[in-house]
């Protein structure tokens, strides 16, 4: 026999799609002279139409993990993890064929036979009582649904019941039957299918519906599935069990009709409940737990600015919402719960004040526990502003640190020649020496200094003024190094500007914490301390990988010497004394070796605590965030505020929140050198 003339064979295409329009808009009229003429004008357009259906990589979930392979949260614009076909359960993939196309494995892109059977029983009924569309067409109208997005209107106009629409979903079934097997058509239509409760694909159905993997779903599970996909608003289980179970049923009545299943094994799927153990979604950083909503948007922030996630904001976040990225962070799950314990134990979350921390590990720069006493989101007592951050990685505009920043004064001081041994007369009160800014700007003797106590005068040793928190010492420590060394070793600890991106403030008052600082800016510098002078920038990500298994590069910590070792030990010796008989002996461990040093602003709007031990740096800020005023007198954490002091209200949190961190981990201690050095006082 002759092989049929190629302007037949596609008129014959047509005339088929044809009769597919025509029962897909319900028509119930002579075909004849209609369908020749309709075959004749558009088989020139059938034959021009592209054979090849270029399907873009389908939306999928991006999964934020911890530092041991927990789920921190999921993003995503479609929730859908697109798996295998051998990570489908054979039983789902019969299923969906039984009842969506049964002879899927005998026809083409079309089955000529369902559709004249559907035309007929349409055209007696005078209404589209059965459709006749297959797996591989259904497929192709999924693709341009996913193309269009989240714009309505594009979504209608790919779902339009058309002749034209109809003719070039044939056209694209055609190739993609010519280069995809069965089982690769099956398993793509599988993964693009929308379950209803957001759930695109079958792993995130099967994962919102019954918690389980696709490859692990049972037959009266993966029949229920199938018989989603036909209209899963009106099958929804959770929203309409009764029709969900007709529907079920229905789906292994099909199977054990067409010799997927015996009879007797649908009849005791059928006996069973639906079974539903439903996930609910987990989309975005607020429904993080453990508070790790504020280290979930650090995240974000990341991957949003760094140029290694593409070249511009929009393909960054194009990536972020529909990439299906597998992102591993540095979160200590332990240690991010022993912080939110200690904020949320001793601020509350409806206090007028807010408490935030930051732990690090020394020499890593991993950023291993983020929070703070609200909680993420929107509403009341919500915020989405990161207090641990600055406004460049989505958080605040930073706090005033006060004498957190002493020790960086001292370090620049150590590392220009000064030693722990100088003294000088420190009195109550006495005129801001003379000093010198980078720039040459000269800023003579002028205005006042003071200690927090007419009684707290010198004269002083370093160690005992860090303990003491002497500030009319570190003024004249200050002047005697040089304002510009000051500022310059602490853009070496990582301080090269304030937290709204502006620049630091070089001012004689610089010593006092005057500048707005972040904790995890000040967590990160006493973390060099504690790693002997090491600085690493602060690190979230550890890696990033696309479906595919590509790694993307991430932002990496490049840790270099910022301070001598006999320096940073040093340091840690002064404020060693600071915790075991100074300002901060609240926020001492016992057990433990530590070191930190308070901090009280101005007014006492804000007070501070920042430490390390040779395993962990944290640093706590408690302060007034909508209109700040002085923390005195206000109730926090239940209790009514005295006086406030970085040692008494925020070193409590450090102290909980490290202690449970570092619990059943073993002790480190401090090197000799650091040791050698501590002071004695008492003090807020």
């Amino acid at each position: 026999m002759s092989p049929v003339p190629r302007p037949l064979r596609v008129c014959q295409f047509v005339a088929t799609a044809f009769l597919a329009g025509l029962l897909a808009a319900g028509a119930a009229l002579p075909l004849v002279g209609t369908l020749g003429a309709y075959a004749r004008t558009s088989a020139k357009g059938f034959d021009a139409l592209p054979a090849d259906l270029r399907a873009s990589a389908l939306d999928q979930s991006s999964r934020i993990y911890d530092a041991d392979g927990g789920l921190i949260a999921t993003v995503y614009a479609r929730d859908r993890t697109v798996v295998p076909g051998d990570r489908i359960a054979p039983v789902m993939r019969r299923a969906i064929v039984d009842i969506e196309d049964h002879r899927f494995y005998e026809h083409g892109a079309l089955d000529p036979t369902a559709v004249l059977r559907a035309v007929r029983r349409n055209a007696g009924s005078g209404r589209v009582a059965q459709g006749a569309s297959t797996l591989t067409q259904q497929y192709v109208k999924n693709v341009f649904v996913e193309a269009a997005g989240d714009d309505a209107a594009a979504v209608r106009r790919a779902q339009r019941q058309t002749l034209d629409r109809k003719v070039r979903e044939l056209r694209y079934a055609i190739g993609l039957e010519k280069s995809l097997s069965k089982e690769q058509i099956l398993t793509d239509y599988l993964n693009i299918a929308f379950f209803g409760e957001r759930a695109y694909g079958v792993e995130a159905a099967a994962e919102r519906y019954f918690s389980v993997h696709a490859a692990d779903l049972s037959l009266p599970q993966a029949a229920l599935l199938a018989g989603l996909v036909q209209s899963p608003s009106a099958y929804d289980p959770i929203a309409h069990p009764r029709l969900a179970k007709e529907r079920r049923d229905t789906v292994l009545r099909a199977m054990a009709r067409y010799g997927t299943v015996r009879e007797e094994e649908a009849r005791q799927a059928a006996a069973q409940p639906l079974g539903l153990h439903p996930s609910a979604p987990r989309q975005g950083c607020a429904t993080a737990g453990d508070g790790a909503g504020f280290f979930c948007d650090y995240v974000r922030h990341v991957l949003l600015t760094d140029p290694a996630f593409g070249r511009t904001p929009a393909r960054r976040q194009a990536l972020w919402q529909h990439g299906g990225l597998e992102i591993r962070t540095t979160l200590d799950p332990k240690a991010q719960q022993a912080l939110q314990r200690s904020v949320a134990s001793h601020v509350d979350t409806t206090d007028e004040a807010a408490a935030a921390m930051v732990m690090v590990r020394p020499g890593t720069g991993r950023i291993v526990a983020m929070g703070q006493s609200r909680v993420y989101g929107s509403g009341a007592h919500r915020t989405q502003i990161n207090l641990g951050v600055g406004t460049k990685a989505g958080g605040g505009l930073g706090f005033p640190t006060g004498s957190v920043f002493k020790p960086v004064v001292a370090a620049a001081a150590l590392e220009n020649g000064v030693r722990p041994s100088q003294r000088y007369p420190s009195p109550y009160a006495m005129p801001w020496p003379a000093m010198t800014d980078c720039a040459g700007r000269r800023y003579p003797e002028a205005g006042e200094v003071h200690n927090d106590s007419p009684s707290l005068v010198g004269p002083f040793a370093m160690p005992e003024a860090m303990a003491k928190s002497v500030n009319t010492y570190f003024a004249r420590l200050e002047a005697d190094t040089g304002l510009c060394k000051v500022a310059t070793t602490a853009g070496r600890l990582g301080i090269t500007g304030q937290a709204d991106g502006s620049r630091l403030q070089v001012v004689p008052s610089l010593t006092l914490g005057t500048n707005d600082l972040t904790p995890l800016d000040v967590a990160n510098v006493y973390a060099t301390f504690a790693a002997h002078g090491m600085y690493c920038s602060p690190v979230a990500v550890t890696s990033v990988r696309t479906p595919d298994g590509r790694g993307l590069s991430v932002p990496r910590a490049g840790c270099h010497r910022a301070l001598s070792a006999g320096t940073a030990d040093a340091v840690t010796g002064m404020l060693k004394g600071v915790v075991e008989d100074g300002t901060g002996k609240p926020a001492g461990l016992t057990g433990r070796d530590s070191a930190g040093k308070t901090g009280t602003t101005e007014a006492s709007k804000q007070v501070w605590f920042a430490g390390y031990t040779p395993e962990l740096s944290g640093a706590v800020v408690v302060g007034d965030t909508d209109r700040p005023r002085d923390l005195d007198g206000q109730s926090i954490g239940g209790d009514v505020v005295g006086r406030a002091f970085g040692g008494t209200l925020a070193g409590p949190v450090w102290h909980d929140a490290v202690e449970g961190a570092l619990d059943g981990e073993p002790a480190g201690r401090f090197t000799s050198g650091s040791d050698s050095s501590s002071g004695s006082g008492s003090g807020g």
